[in-house]
């Protein structure tokens, strides 16, 4: 029988780092089973007792932390040690040798990366921006948009536009709609706008459409599922985009990351042509 561990993750901040690091070593192991517990700004020694306190009634915990403040870091691991919790700090080092490389002492400020600064503002008016613009609600001024995606429904348009909006990218996405002309603003593109055209298997296509449907209780004509349909849609999405010379993402066996971070790669190679 597998071993179900207990990860707690400790942090001096939202914990957002973190989680997205575990995630990333989780993945790496199949049979990896586990409980994850989140716990956010831990800043005391009080509060560090409290959560071992308790970590020592639960069988195979595993610590992971990030803690800026080295005192309160250099607490935590001793009292792990202590008890034989095996225990791993996920930024110290990297920091350490960032402070030597740079020859310059760290703040040791926790959620420095939360500081209202302009790239938080930046990201702020990026959503505002995002979220306006879904699904061509409005066309009137595209220009101002940092990139454009386009494709037939349920390419994972507004998820992708969501995630990079949140990287800072004021994302428009526009759907293809059969017979129906896209925005001459699109096709013109005059401040060279990052323009890229979404794709999907037909097959998968047909069957996030059919649980969409499902899921809003919402009678739509049978083409929107229907395959040999969404065939006619995809190639004339894929004609439309050859056209143009908009570059092309399958999304098919993509998560919405790693679908964004080749969007952003083709936004920053059109950047410094």
């Amino acid at each position: 029988m597998n071993k179900i561990y207990q990860i707690y993750q400790i942090s001096d901040s939202t914990g957002e780092t973190l989680d997205r690091i575990f995630l990333a070593i989780k993945a790496q192991f199949s049979n990896f089973k586990c409980k994850t517990i989140h716990l956010s700004f831990t800043r005391t020694e009080n509060q560090v007792d409290k959560i071992l306190s308790k970590s020592k009634e639960e069988k195979n915990v595993i610590i992971l932390y990030t803690i800026v403040d080295s005192d309160l870091a250099r607490y935590l691991a001793l009292k792990c040690k202590q008890i034989n919790i095996p225990c791993f700090e996920v930024l110290g080092n990297l920091i350490s040798n960032f402070s030597k490389l740079l020859k310059q002492e760290a703040s040791h400020k926790p959620s420095g990366q939360h500081a209202l600064g302009k790239e938080y503002y930046k990201r702020i008016e990026a959503i505002q921006f995002t979220i306006s613009h879904d699904d061509g609600k409005i066309i009137s001024d595209l220009e101002k948009s940092d990139i454009i995606l386009v494709g037939v429904s349920r390419t994972s348009k507004t998820p992708t536009s969501i995630y990079l909006a949140n990287r800072g990218y004021k994302t428009a996405n526009i759907p293809i709609i059969l017979n129906k002309n896209l925005p001459e603003q699109i096709i013109q593109n005059t401040k060279k706008t990052c323009i890229i055209g979404l794709v999907c298997d037909s097959m998968r296509l047909s069957d996030v459409r059919k649980n969409r449907v499902q899921f809003i209780h919402k009678d739509r004509p049978s083409e929107y599922t229907n395959e040999k349909k969404i065939i006619d849609e995809l190639e004339n999405s894929k004609k439309l985009f050859k056209k143009n010379n908009w570059p092309i993402i399958d999304v098919t066996r993509k998560s919405v990351e790693e679908t964004a971070a080749s969007i952003i790669k083709i936004f920053d190679i059109l950047n410094t042509r």
